[in-house]
């Protein structure tokens, strides 16, 4: 069973919303334009921050509704439900729709601890606002965003799995945004 459920979430995360609304709802394929990411930052960027901030949730549902199903048919199972949790963000990232080449997996990783570990969810995605404010550079808040995240898991989370599953998609986004990091470094990094 197990299986079938990490390849469910696999195949959920891999569902290219961002793709999908921009081209239904502007006309315009979002790897083409701005940044060429499939996510809700470059989304908001080139089809405005309402289809930014659907897309944003839309994102976050795909990493929340297998792990749901997970909790449901295998509660007792931290482990499978973190596998099908990371099943999730690597298919945003890595979708097979679009030739592996997907997005950072930041909003699908918040609604896979938006259910796991809610507590650290909702403190990532204040100290994203809050950095988002002051900064306007989206990529700065997310990757503070993360280690608000991975501190608040180490204290809140039910199972030692769920911490350790906060910090591998810390890890994780550490990769997806290793751009962004060199742009942060040179103070070249787009801003919204």
């Amino acid at each position: 069973m197990l299986p079938a459920l990490v390849l469910l979430g696999y195949l959920a995360g891999s569902i290219p919303f961002g793709v999908l609304v921009t081209r239904w709802a502007r006309g315009v394929d979002v790897r083409a334009e701005g940044s060429g990411n499939i996510g809700a930052t470059n989304v908001a960027r080139v089809a405005g921050k309402k289809l930014g901030i659907l897309v944003l949730a839309l994102d976050a549902l795909k990493g929340a509704l297998p792990v749901l199903l997970v909790l449901r048919v295998m509660p007792d199972s931290p482990r499978a439900q973190v596998a099908v949790g990371v099943a999730a963000v690597l298919g945003h990232c890595y979708p097979v729709w679009l030739k592996f080449r997907g997005g950072k997996g930041v909003a699908t990783a918040l609604g896979v601890l938006l259910v796991l570990v809610p507590l650290a969810a909702l403190a990532g995605a204040a100290v994203y606002g809050l950095v988002l404010v002051a900064t306007r550079v989206s990529s700065l808040g997310s990757l503070t965003a993360g280690v608000a995240a991975v501190a608040t898991a180490a204290f809140t989370a039910p199972a030692i799995e769920y911490a350790l599953l906060s910090g591998l998609l810390f890890a994780f986004m550490l990769w997806t945004h290793r751009g962004n990091i060199q742009r942060l470094l040179r103070h070249t990094e787009r801003r919204l």
